[in-house]
């Protein structure tokens, strides 16, 4: 049996280490994964873009017709009190908000009471070898539902995903629907084309992770292009970098997918230039940006 953590952790409107906490087994979000959640980064007791991820959550809830149980000031205050009992520096605070416990039907009840969960953790950040270097990517079909969109807590198919890529040591599983890019199995990809940053436009197949907002303002900052169109496999497989991006990874250079090296010329294999621009603008507005 694995040990859980003693570290604080919310649960139903009352504190508890993370070890006693208990949910019942009729719970939706056990019984169908009906439920949503966030990952917010955390950066010396500060939480990143803390109100674009309450807005995420909140726009999750509602496409589920889930009610929102609190609003963004009772989220940030519960949420400071958990970063502020543990001890790492950066951390990540995971909120889960599920239908709540009715009898296993799939139609759902009428009056939910949902069930709304919060701990925090210790982020474990990118290596300096994998910054250095780029990391691995394998390419996949994205066989995943139709509602991407919603950040749900319903898994299996991006845990599947992640399997493919697992398998082979790499990284990511990037995946394409009907040969365009959706996105990867947990992370945003982005394209770089003679110098300007290219990812695919928001739709249902895929999350708008919060950093699709955030990378245009640090592409603007720094003077490069943006912009949001399909992309093709070819243009992914043929771009001069390729990258992702999520709470954890923030912005990571892939410098290999299914084995090939990304890029061209000299620096073919290795982490281009628009990454390092965009990763050091990115650090400082972990210092602006947190709350």
């Amino acid at each position: 049996m694995i040990a859980l953590p003693e570290t604080l952790c919310y649960l139903n409107g009352e504190y508890t280490r993370l070890c006693d906490a208990k949910v019942s087994v009729l719970d939706r979000g056990f019984i169908f994964g009906d439920g949503v959640y966030e990952a917010i980064p955390v950066y010396g007791g500060r939480l990143f873009r803390f109100s674009e991820h309450i807005a995420r959550l909140g726009r999750s809830l509602a496409k589920l017709r889930i009610p929102n149980p609190m609003d963004e000031a009772r989220w940030l205050a519960t949420a400071r009190r958990l970063v502020q009992d543990h001890p790492a520096e950066v951390q990540v605070v995971y909120i889960q908000v599920t239908r709540g416990v009715a009898m296993r039907d799939h139609v759902v009840p009428a009056e939910p009471v949902p069930t709304v969960f919060m701990m925090t953790n210790e982020l474990k950040q990118a290596s300096a070898e994998a910054r250095h270097q780029g990391v691995a990517c394998i390419t996949a079909r994205d066989f995943r539902w139709e509602r991407g969109d919603i950040k749900s807590t319903s898994l299996l198919g991006s845990v599947l995903a992640r399997m493919v890529s697992a398998d082979q040591g790499a990284t990511e599983t990037i995946m394409f629907r009907d040969g365009w890019l959706t996105e990867a199995s947990s992370s945003n990809v982005w394209v770089v084309k003679e110098g300007a940053l290219l990812g695919p436009p928001k739709s249902e197949h895929l999350l708008e992770g919060i950093r699709y907002e955030l990378l245009r303002e640090l592409c603007e900052e720094c003077g490069i292009a943006y912009n949001l169109r399909p992309l093709a496999e070819a243009e992914v497989l043929g771009a001069d970098e390729v990258l992702l991006s999520s709470a954890t990874k923030e912005v990571l250079p892939v410098t290999r997918i299914d084995g090939a090296e990304v890029g061209h010329g000299a620096l073919r294999g290795k982490p281009g230039p628009v990454y390092a621009r965009l990763y050091e603008a990115y650090q400082n507005a972990k210092k602006l940006q947190s709350v």
